[in-house]
């Protein structure tokens, strides 16, 4: 008798199996990346917070507070503010990773992710490397509406963009603390609402739209110290723009180049690994 063979026929049909190679651990991400932008391509009103908030807010601070706040030191409000209304745009639109993240948990599409082979911190990874494009298209708007009212550099070619790569990471930084919020909120609606009442009140209180050296002594304590000041005064000195800050006897306003970094790599350090906890636990029922 012949033996009959028990072994199905390879018809390529098969589920890949997971992998857990750094070349796994890329493709899965790229694909979470690909899912994400072509899910905004689908509804492009969600890049509202950094195509038309960016255009709007950069005209409303220059026309409106342009003439009204004078820089201590001298020099154009415009080159002043620019670096400001581009923290300020960018620490806001990372409450939509907040949102993202918050309407997959409850729409059920944790759960079908739960089901591939795949690398599964790939879900947040990707989440926040597509939203840190959009922040680089959030960073253009604003860079040619600012050239387009005066905004102008002092400094090499080399220092603007270092300036603005500071920015996007710490930008980048951010959209970890809004992944925590969103992985922890009760639905969508409630983790943007977290992500407006803590991330604006950062930008405002800061050195981001008017000089603080005026502030109560308090007040100045507290903006001084603002990790958004920090990047602010940072960028204001790559760009070689007015940065009455650098005045300011506090280490941060003295060193701001380097304490930009040190709170960037902090935050990110303490964000990641809670917002990785968070998903481990949100989806491990």
């Amino acid at each position: 008798m012949t033996a009959i063979s028990t072994t199905a026929p390879k018809t390529g049909l098969e589920p890949r199996r997971s992998s857990s190679s750094a070349a796994g651990a890329l493709r899965h991400t790229w694909a979470m990346i690909r899912r994400n932008l072509i899910h905004i391509s689908r509804a492009p009103m969600q890049l509202s917070d950094v195509t038309i908030q960016p255009l709007v807010f950069t005209l409303l601070f220059v026309y409106i507070f342009g003439s009204g706040i004078p820089i201590p030191g001298g020099g154009s409000y415009v080159d002043y503010v620019l670096a400001g209304v581009l923290v300020l745009n960018l620490v806001s639109s990372t409450t939509g990773t907040a949102v993202g993240l918050s309407t997959d948990l409850h729409e059920g599409m944790m759960d079908r992710f739960r089901t591939l082979p795949m690398w599964r911190s790939a879900i947040l990874v990707g989440r926040s490397l597509a939203d840190l494009l959009t922040a680089l298209l959030c960073a253009l708007i604003v860079a040619l509406t600012g050239l387009a009212l005066g905004w102008r550099t002092e400094t090499s070619i080399a220092s603007v963009i270092a300036g603005f790569a500071l920015m996007l990471f710490f930008a980048y930084a951010v959209s970890w603390v809004s992944a925590c919020l969103g992985l922890n909120a009760d639905n969508p609606e409630t983790a943007a609402s977290f992500g407006l009442i803590l991330l604006l009140p950062l930008t405002f209180v800061s050195n981001a739209i008017v000089p603080t050296q005026h502030m109560p002594g308090w007040l100045q304590a507290i903006t001084d110290w603002n990790p958004v000041s920090s990047v602010v005064a940072a960028t204001r000195t790559l760009w070689g723009n007015p940065n009455p800050s650098r005045t300011i006897d506090a280490w941060p306003m003295q060193h701001p180049i380097p304490a930009a970094l040190i709170w960037s790599i902090v935050i990110m350090v303490v964000a990641v690994p809670a917002a990785i906890l968070s998903f481990t636990r949100k989806t491990s029922h």
